[in-house]
Order: structure tokens, then sequence, then C-alpha cells
């Protein structure tokens, strides 16, 4: 196969770059070449797609005759631009190729419904123009136009939309936090309540997907997320991972968290993959049925935990969000401040 990936050198592009390089595939990364590096065997076809289009860098656009003699010059495109204009132009370039458009699942309109699929959730409003505000909500809807415009203007495709995305080289340090923190022990605090949902997806088994489903030219729409766990499975098996064998959690209750100041997410003095409920009950908590019997498969969370805490030992430079230890601390004797007076 002849796959171009627009990307290849960060994060989840490179890991389909690397993947399909893997598999003895002719990978072509698009990219401007100084985010990172690009996986052994893949070729680099430089383009910065701020002042270029992607017609703008291929060797040749091959007209319609052309394209019915020989087939595309790549038999499938990846890509996971954000900005409309940018899939525009290189869906316009290579229309005849089965596009695997990845996207996220922040496109749905209302993030408080568990259990939704994509046939069942409704959209966002589409932002079919580029855009410089990035807003979860103006992201989620450019989104849903990059969508719009591959299924529009390409010949085949499908749209595979990411949940959280954990694993070694996460730029976000979200998930990361947890590996970190349970290995170092102690008193830990859990956030919210043990039942909970939590759903993530090691960047390796979503690209080993994205990767097959553009081996297959599979089409349709797909939540790439891995199978819900409630809060406490998802912590057990994070410390199992690091080999905590015998974790100390104590569950702090949102609203206590919100007077703490303690943010949701990411970021600074915040509990990462922890969202406050009601209204962001559905965000870690879709069905993903239809993406397993699609052929996604999930590696253990375990595994993950590992191999993201043995990612972070050897780079200094990895990205960890969340509390500080000694926030954390004071966190914990607040509660268990008013936990004492309340007895």
């Amino acid at each position: 196969m002849k796959l171009l990936v627009l990307g290849g050198t960060l994060f989840l592009s490179r890991a389909m770059a690397e993947e399909a390089a893997r598999r003895g595939h002719d990978v072509t990364a698009a990219c401007r070449g100084t985010s990172g590096s690009l996986p052994d065997g893949v070729r680099h076809l430089p383009l910065d797609r701020e002042t270029q289009s992607l017609a703008d860098v291929l060797p040749s656009a091959p007209d319609a005759e052309a394209v019915a003699a020989a087939g595309p010059p790549f038999d499938a495109v990846v890509d996971i631009a954000r900005q409309p204009q940018r899939v525009r132009d290189a869906v316009r370039a290579l229309p005849d190729s089965h596009w695997v458009f990845v996207s996220t699942i922040n496109v749905y309109a209302d993030e408080s419904v568990p259990g939704g699929t994509p046939d069942t959730l409704a959209l966002r409003e589409p932002i079919l123009e580029d855009s410089a505000e990035d807003s979860a909500e103006s992201y989620g809807a450019k989104k849903v136009g990059c969508e719009q415009i591959v299924t529009a203007g390409a010949a085949s495709s499908v749209v595979i939309r990411p949940g959280l995305i954990i694993g070694p080289g996460d730029p976000s340090g979200r998930f990361t936090y947890w590996p970190n923190r349970l290995a170092d022990g102690g008193e830990v605090l859990a956030p919210g309540s043990p039942d909970e949902q939590v759903q993530v997806i090691d960047v390796r088994d979503l690209a080993t997907w994205i990767v097959d489903a553009a081996e297959r030219r599979l089409p349709g729409v797909f939540d790439g997320c891995g199978p819900q766990l409630p809060r406490s499975e998802f912590l057990d098996r994070v410390a199992a991972g690091v080999g905590n064998g015998e974790p100390r959690f104590t569950w702090v209750p949102q609203e206590f968290l919100a007077a703490q100041e303690v943010e949701p997410w990411s970021g600074p003095r915040s509990v990462p993959v922890w969202l406050p409920l009601p209204e962001y009950a559905g965000l870690c908590d879709h069905d993903v049925s239809a993406s397993l019997a699609a052929g996604l498969t999930i590696r253990p969370l375990e595994e993950s935990a590992r191999d993201t805490l043995a990612w972070v030992r050897v780079t200094p430079d990895a990205a960890v969000t969340g509390l500080t230890r000694d926030e954390e601390s004071e966190v914990l004797a607040a509660w268990h401040e008013l936990r004492s007076a309340g007895d």
C-alpha cells in the first residue's frame, strides 16, 4: 500500500507512520519535519500547511485519465488536521485515494449523555473555514467541518473519533500523571466516585487500527475509544502496571475538590482524567461495540501504564500535568480535617 500520512513526527501521527512502515508499506509523511524525527523507512515530503497546500508539493497532479489508468498516487491518506481549509486543499489534491480522517469525540454537541454512539449523538454545528479560536467547542465544530469535507470530497473514507489517547510520547501529560504518581506510592487522592466511568485508548492500539482501516478501505464513522472502566478499576490497573500492589486511595468528592480550587482534566493544580458530573458524564462513556466489531483491539491498561512510566523516566522533558505532591497533600489534609470535624 502507498500511504500518505499528513504529519508523521508527533505522537499519533508518528505512531501511524511507524506502524505502517513496520508492515512494509510505502509510507510518505507530508510535514514540516521540524517537530521531531520521522520513523525509519518513512519518506519525507516537506509540507508547511500554514503556507502551502498539498497540491503545491506533490510531484505532479495526475489528471483523471492518468488516475483511471494507474490509480491514484497514494492508495490511502491519513489526516489529523483541525483546520477545514487545510483538509479541503488536501482532499482536492487526492480525491481518489481512500481517506482516513482522525477526528475527535469533541464533535458531539452534548457531552452529558453516557453510552452514546456516532449513530445516536448529535454533532456540533460545523465550522467550515479556518480560525485561530481553539476552545473545546470551536475545536469540535472545526473537526465536524473537516469530517464533512472529507466525506463529501473523497471517493471513499472512514472517520475515526478518538477520545483520550494515552501511552508513551503523550504530549498532554494527562494520563501520564497517574503512572508517575502511583509509582511513588503513599496516600493517593482519588477524585470523585469509584464507579465513575473512565475511557482511554493507547496510541499504539489506535495507530494499529487506523493502518488496518487504510489497508481494508474501511468505510463509516467510529469512535476511537477503549471500553469503559469504573474509575476504581482504572486506578487499580494503573497501579498494578507500575508495580504498586497495594495502592492507598482516599476518595474525595468532586464538590470538595471544586471548593479547594482543584481543576478537572488537565493543567496546573488539576486531577487529570477527572471531569465534573453530570455535565461531562458522556465524555468518557461511549459505547464502542461497533469499533471493536470493526477490528479495534485494546492492550491491557497495565501495559500502557508500565510503558508510559518507562518513557517518562528516560525522557527529561516528558509532559506531566496535574497536582504537585505538596498540593495533593494540602487537599488531602483539608479533606481529613473536614471528616474529623464531622465525626
